[in-house]
């Protein structure tokens, strides 16, 4: 008998141990692939997101500018893509723990991208590590985990406001992020957000080709949809400029994404 997928997960999500739960999640993407997780077990599973300690957790608006010029300034701006990193991984965790039901696919989607974003997580912290600090260094906040919070109830509405909304978010943010580093001369701090903003575009097109397949299935109009979801949610609205040519490789329209500009 296969072992529970969502045991598995919700066992990765709850671990506050780093190493732990970036091991766990490399065993889930393993057992996964190997076909030794039953991903239709009705297996009841309390889903609780384990943190370290450290970074200590505050509000968006006291997390101190990060500037590109001083040593310290990149390494506090490569700490909060670490800790986004961080969060990413539990966020793919609990997008595959949380929603039963689904087809197949979607649990193959969501366990590859928390591998991907446990590996993103490695590497920068690596680079962090470089700079002579480490991952809890410096404060952060937990806005991407907040909408996962707001949205436990419904897939629809956690495709929409975390992938395609939060997430999407750091394709127009890491353009300029990446220019400020190279400019500062951290050109390897540079390679790997290229590294990022490249398996980022497909995270973000998973969620719309999810959240598309389910309005689809609700016989709700995707793009009106998902403005009314943004409102009903108060989620941040998107700001120019947009990184056009990542979001419409994820799955975004031009359309889209003019009316998404105008709203208020």
């Amino acid at each position: 008998m296969n072992a529970s997928l969502f045991v598995a997960l919700a066992a990765a999500l709850a671990t506050p141990e780093i190493d732990q739960k970036l091991a766990l999640t490399a065993a889930i993407a393993g057992d996964w692939q190997a076909g030794t997780l039953d991903w239709q077990d009705e297996t009841p599973v309390d889903l609780v997101c384990g943190r370290p300690l450290r970074p200590e957790l505050v509000p968006p608006r006291q997390v101190p500018q990060r500037g590109a010029k001083s040593p310290e300034g990149r390494a506090r701006l490569l700490h909060a893509i670490v800790h986004i990193e961080f969060s990413a991984i539990n966020l793919a965790l609990d997008h595959a723990a949380r929603f039963r039901g689904m087809p197949r696919q979607y649990y193959a989607d969501w366990i590859g991208v928390a591998a991907e974003e446990a590996h993103h997580f490695i590497i920068l912290r690596q680079r962090l590590r470089e700079l002579g600090h480490d991952y809890g260094d410096f404060a952060a906040h937990a806005g991407l985990w907040d909408m996962a919070e707001k949205t436990t109830g419904d897939v629809l509405a956690r495709m929409a406001l975390v992938p395609r909304l939060l997430e999407a978010r750091g394709l127009d943010a890491t353009p300029p992020i990446r220019q400020k580093l190279a400019e500062a001369g951290d050109h390897a701090s540079a390679r790997l957000l290229d590294i990022i903003l490249h398996d980022e575009i497909g995270h973000v097109g998973l969620g719309d080709a999810w959240f598309r397949r389910l309005c689809g299935e609700r016989n709700l109009e995707p793009e009106g949809t998902y403005r009314h979801l943004l409102k009903a949610f108060d989620g941040p609205r998107p700001q120019a400029p947009l990184n056009e040519s990542a979001r419409l490789a994820a799955g975004f329209t031009a359309g889209e994404l003019a009316a998404l500009l105008e709203i208020e």
